[in-house]
């Protein structure tokens, strides 16, 4: 198909042109992908987006790393910028050279999960580092021969890299990889089984590297933390302190966001010894707690420091104001929440007085590292009277409230000028018990009068130039059950839903004209299950009108000199039932076969029972929606929206019915999430899904016939946990045989089978009032 006849919107052909490939499955999701990548990506972005995919699909791999990227791009560069675009190109060049070509469907495929949990592009650096160094030393020759054979469990650590990631930080991924390379580096079989967390040790090392506080893990109460107690908040971009052997990081925040250690483990730190000399029992601090510090020594500076110019300030004296303005804003943190003083106080270190020999070493750190402790604690316990004296005039001068970072920078270079030894210049310098790691690194605190060039924000908002409001909605990603690692495969399937296309309402109007009969009957036995709309409520102090016959007897109470009842009143309340339906019907190619002994296909029978189910739900008053679903590969699932929650059953809805088609795969697990979404989300005390289908979930894509199965399975019990009850309605007639129980193995005791498909018009509403009466 040329790009003129596919394509009537101008944008549209021309970003499938630049896109260059002939591709059937990437043109069937191209205006979906595109609907999501021009939200969220600039216009060089989207160019750049383009170029990429199309130079994937050259790449002679086949179509699933093209469909690959184009889905997952858009979210990964949410996630940690499109700057990371380069990067990615870069590895994917070095597979395509390499043997190891198969690992790239892989690695994009979980791209945009290991994206979202690392959240920053140097983060993805490191883990594309990790990527490279494995690949370097697992691929090898055979034997000696310059034949090479590509790295066995590669691609298994690509699927296993968002599980991985869920638990170890990027440091403990490392040493994981390393292990499983050291040990299993020339034995194949036994690196996929490490690789693929099948091994009795791959289990054992991920267990030892488990440690700490993810930041990840305790991202969303932090962020409420901000909210809540300090009325800030920013995002939280984590860093690895593992990767930077020389400069270790320290947290620091600026116009992109606050950046925190990836992890932080409990502490158990002995409690310092105060005036009175030995100190008490050990105090523990949390991984979670050491953030809140972090955080709330950040958000103090964001309220009160300001920028000083450091044009003319030595390092000494700027180190020196920074400890000063540190301990200025803990001191008013302090105040406002008095027991952050635990946590700071528990994490600030406590150096001896007599640690520092100023004969041969710099004791400047470890002066101010005890002047800094004597700030934030009463009970320092240091006798030095310069120490002392500025301990008290720092109070001093917090004492009336009005104290600012320039009253700081001044005290902290008059106590650099009174403490000045010539020591202090040596290259040699103490440094044990003088770091706060907790605290930022004062970035922010300075200022110089030659300012650099400004660096350019990744996450600026996209602008949607005019003429390119491309119609679609972007697709949404589901995990995927894999029951042979028992993990989940995340964002392994591609739904893209829409309103279905109409046809000729009149058809459902003659289709239930049809079963006038059987309509009749259903009525009666509506008109039973039918709530009553008012309930009188007796014997109410207040209401909404007066009860007669219990106003009566209190007055004849009051004249006879009784104390009356003052309960005269009635109100009403509704019996309504609350229950909401989801009808989800599997409209896979199978429905266009006949029906034994009706003259009709499946589907035909399946408009007419589901018209009169609607007709049925829609008597009863029940909020009902209706959804059909069929998948051509994991990559496209397509969800049709038949009626929605608000709509009434109206001519609309009639004629997108009439319009049914069926066609392709049964993808079925995905389909029940994505139905699962809309319906979680209906305010009734009870949800129940209907699963209207005629055969196994499958896929072109699935050469395990267990694995739609198992995963359909999988999502019922997700389904359960959501409170939403799933019930199938199979018309596979060979069921009651035994010839196939997929149906139990899915849904457990919660079917039925209809063997007569030709009486599904009437058994289907039957079964919708059996099951909501």
């Amino acid at each position: 198909m040329s790009t003129d006849t596919a394509y009537q919107h101008p944008l549209m052909a021309a970003y499938w042109k630049a896109l260059d490939t002939r591709f059937a499955q990437v043109e069937e999701v191209f205006d979906d992908c595109m609907a999501e990548a021009l939200t969220v990506l600039s216009a060089e972005g989207v160019a750049a987006y383009l170029e990429a995919g199309r130079v994937i699909g050259k790449l002679g791999r086949g179509v699933e790393p093209m469909l690959a990227f184009l889905e997952e791009w858009p979210s990964t560069a949410q996630a940690v910028g499109e700057a990371a675009l380069p990067m990615v190109m870069a590895l994917i060049q070095r597979m395509q050279k390499s043997p190891n070509g198969k690992a790239i469907a892989p690695f994009l495929q979980t791209l945009a999960p290991v994206a979202r949990r690392l959240q920053s592009a140097e983060q993805l650096q490191h883990y594309v580092d990790v990527t490279l160094d494995f690949m370097t030393r697992t691929t090898g020759s055979i034997h000696g021969h310059h034949t090479t054979f590509p790295s066995p469990g590669l691609p298994e650590f690509f699927a296993q890299a968002p599980n991985l990631l869920n638990q170890l930080t990027l440091a403990g991924l490392r040493n994981w990889v390393e292990y499983g390379i050291r040990n299993y580096g020339t034995h194949p079989e036994r690196q996929q089984d490490y690789f693929s967390l099948q091994s009795a040790d791959a289990r054992a090392v991920l267990q030892r590297e488990r440690h700490g506080t993810l930041l990840v893990d305790v991202e969303r109460k932090l962020d409420l933390y901000l909210r809540g107690l300090w009325q800030d908040h920013d995002h939280l971009v984590p860093y690895s302190t593992a990767f930077d052997e020389i400069r270790k990081p320290v947290p620091y925040y600026d116009k992109l966001g606050m950046r925190l250690p990836d992890v932080y483990d409990d502490l158990v730190l002995p409690c310092p010894a105060g005036r009175g000399g030995a100190g008490g029992e050990d105090v523990l601090v949390s991984g979670l707690d050491r953030y809140r510090a972090t955080l709330a020594h950040m958000v103090g500076h964001r309220r009160w420091s300001e920028a000083q110019i450091a044009d003319n300030w030595s390092p000494f004296q700027r180190m020196a104001v920074e400890f000063f303005e540190d301990c200025r804003v803990e001191t008013l943190l302090m105040r406002e929440y008095p027991g952050l003083a635990r946590i700071f106080r528990a994490l600030h270190p406590k150096p001896v007085e007599a640690a520092c020999d100023g004969e041969t070493t710099s004791c400047l750190r470890h002066r101010l590292a005890m002047l800094s402790r004597a700030f934030i604690d009463p009970d320092h316990g240091y006798a030095a009277p310069v120490l002392n004296d500025f301990v008290a005039r720092f109070h001093a001068r917090l004492a009336d409230g009005t104290s600012s970072t320039s009253e700081m920078a001044d005290l902290a270079l008059s106590y650099v000028a009174k403490t000045r030894r010539p020591s202090d210049q040596f290259a040699k310098v103490h440094f044990d018990d003088t770091v706060v790691d907790y605290r930022d690194d004062n970035r922010q605190l300075w200022k110089f009068i030659e300012e650099g060039d400004e660096e350019e924000a990744f996450d600026a908002k996209r602008k949607i130039e005019p003429g390119e409001e491309i119609q679609g909605l972007p697709p949404r990603h589901y995990p995927e059950w894999d029951y042979t690692s028992q993990t989940y495969r995340p964002d392994w399937v591609s739904v893209y839903e829409g309103l279905h296309r109409s046809g000729n309402a009149g058809d459902i109007d003659r289709l239930l004209a049809k079963h006038a009969a059987l309509a009749k009957r259903l009525k009666k036995m509506l008109d039973l299950l039918k709530p009553q709309d008012k309930v009188r409520v007796r014997y109410q102090e207040e209401g909404s009108e007066l009860d007669l016959d219990v106003a009566i007897r209190s007055l004849i109470d009051f004249k006879g000199g009784a104390t009356p009842d003052p309960r005269i009143n009635m109100s009403h309340r509704s019996d309504g039932r609350d229950i909401a339906v989801m009808l989800l019907l599997d409209l896979s190619e199978s429905l266009n076969e006949k029906a034994a002994g009706a003259g009709q296909t499946i589907l035909e029978l399946s408009q007419e029972a589901v018209s009169l189910l609607a007709w049925s739900i829609e008597k009863l008053g029940d909020p009902f929606a209706i959804a059909g679903f069929h998948s051509n590969t994991r990559h496209d699932v397509r969800y049709f929206h038949i009626k929605g929650y608000s709509e009434r059953w109206n001519d609309d809805v009639k004629a997108r019915l009439a319009a049914m088609e069926a066609g392709y795969s049964t993808r079925m697990g995905a389909a029940m999430r994505h139905a699962a979404h809309y319906l979680s989300a209906r305010p009734a005390d009870k949800k129940l899904m209907l699963i209207l289908t005629d055969g196994r979930p499958s896929d072109v894509d699935a050469a395990d016939e267990r694995l739609l199965v198992e995963d359909a399975r999988q999502a019922v019990k997700e389904l359960d946990r959501q409170g939403i009850f799933a019930y199938c309605i199979s018309l596979d007639a060979q069921l009651k045989a035994g010839a196939d129980d997929y149906v139990a193995e899915i849904f457990g005791r919660q079917y039925t089978v209809i063997d007569r498909v030709e009486r599904l018009p009437e058994r289907l509403p039957e079964l919708f009032m059996a099951l909501t009466k």
